[in-house]
């Protein structure tokens, strides 16, 4: 469709096809149960190859035209594969305006901010795509499931739970409604590992040396809360997942076509927004033929 002033991002989101969409109408009742790719799927691997490429010339047209920006939002559990995910989906693509940022534990000063501070810093300009391995999606993830993080936030008096979860969720629709509203394309993916390929994932870890790097202690302390994070993932779902910032929520693991997956929910998105090459310069016919005549004298050795 054309872009006209009336348009907003939901129009656009509106023309992915994915099963994974997460409801808008905060329905669901329980976290969403689906782990393994369909049955029927077969050569993801390929898929993903061809679909990178298409995804190729949509992103020449977004930095070469300025008129919108992406925000693509990483979040899952540990061994989920976010960073395997994230290397293969834009391996093809151009990264003169893909920028990756990646948000670990708080810093002293961040934590004297705003929980929205340090990621609005790395929001992508009109142009350019990025891509958030985790986000503020944590402050009410990981701050949820370990309330004893909140000291740090707030002095020592942190608000009371059934005051602070209802504020934030709030905040963060507003936020991202205030982003789609100045053409930002916001799609969220979470990552849905099983327990039982957790696991598989950590004993990779343990047993390989090449990927024992990876292992950590913290992350099997972590993956005990697993229920815990459940129902912060249902509400997470329910509260923020909205036509113009949705939720996909992609089962994880079968890691090619998770890949593929995400990849085709990206192509779909960028395909529906109008993008087109800025105008060109007019330049009259003779002053054409005098660069040309110019350019082509340089040539000559």
């Amino acid at each position: 469709m054309p872009w006209t002033k009336d348009a907003s991002m939901k129009h656009f989101i509106a023309a992915i096809e994915n099963p994974w969409l997460v409801p808008f109408d905060g329905s669901l009742t329980e976290p969403p149960r689906n782990f393994t790719a369909p049955a029927d799927t077969g050569g993801c691997k390929k898929k993903l190859s061809e679909t990178r490429k298409a995804i190729r010339p949509f992103q020449r047209k977004l930095y070469a035209a300025k008129q919108f920006s992406v925000l693509l939002v990483f979040q899952a559990l540990d061994a989920a594969g976010k960073d395997g995910a994230i290397r293969e989906v834009f391996e093809d693509l151009d990264p003169v305006n893909v920028n990756v940022a990646a948000f670990k534990r708080p810093t002293e000063r961040e934590l004297r901010h705003d929980f929205l501070w340090r990621t609005a810093k790395k929001l992508p300009e009109r142009g350019d795509m990025a891509v958030f391995n985790r986000s503020y999606y944590e402050e009410v993830l990981t701050v949820r499931v370990h309330p004893e993080f909140l000291d740090a936030q707030y002095a020592g008096s942190p608000p009371t739970p059934d005051a602070l979860w209802p504020l934030r969720y709030q905040a963060i629709r507003e936020h991202e409604r205030h982003l789609a509203a100045a053409n930002t394309l916001i799609l969220k993916f979470w990552l849905n590992v099983s327990p039982a390929e957790q696991a598989r994932r950590f004993l990779e870890r343990l047993d390989t040396p090449e990927k024992r790097w990876k292992f950590s202690m913290g992350d099997i302390r972590e993956s005990r809360f697993r229920e815990a994070y459940d129902e912060a993932v249902l509400d997470m779902f329910n509260e923020t997942s909205r036509p113009w910032a949705p939720w996909f929520c992609v089962p994880a693991d079968d890691p090619w076509y998770l890949r593929w997956q995400i990849a085709d929910i990206i192509r779909q998105a960028m395909a529906a927004l109008p993008l087109s090459y800025p105008p060109v310069e007019e330049i009259p016919a003779e002053t054409t033929a005098e660069v040309r005549s110019l350019l082509n004298s340089r040539m000559i050795r």
